[in-house]
């Protein structure tokens, strides 16, 4: 997630490794392009498949990455809360069949998060709107 703007990236696989993460990573500078350049850090917990190359890549970009505290959740607050809000507004309301069939539910919804959705950190619009939206009254 980019914290200021709120606009989300979906990068999934079942089974991360630190190999498939490292070359997401450089998937998704190479195609945001120049606004790569506006990241300064990314926030990350210890998990696996966040590794050493991860952070090489990162660095060599000029982003700082910075690694949360063991059970802190509240440490990468902004992640925790789209988390929540996907499960809230998406994911609890149906019965997800299958692999495919949730993958579908994620990008519609992150397409409705990054589009659509009214966010109180953006004065009621969407991150990217994809239509003109009304000045607050």
């Amino acid at each position: 997630m980019e914290v200021a703007t709120r606009y989300v990236h979906i990068l999934g696989t079942t089974n991360p490794d630190g190999t498939w993460t490292t070359q997401q990573a450089r998937n998704l500078l190479m195609n945001l392009g120049d606004p790569a350049d506006d990241f300064r850090f990314l926030i990350r917990d210890r998990a696996s498949q966040f590794t050493t190359s991860l952070d090489t890549a990162l660095s060599g970009a000029g982003i700082h990455v910075v690694t949360t505290p063991p059970r802190c959740p509240r440490a990468n607050a902004h992640a925790e809360r789209f988390a929540g809000t996907v499960r809230r507004e998406a994911t609890n309301r149906l019965l997800i069949l299958n692999q495919h069939h949730l993958r579908t539910v994620l990008n519609r919804y992150t397409t409705h998060y990054n589009h659509r959705r009214p966010h109180q950190a953006l004065q009621l619009t969407p991150p990217r709107p994809d239509h003109p939206t009304a000045e607050p009254g």
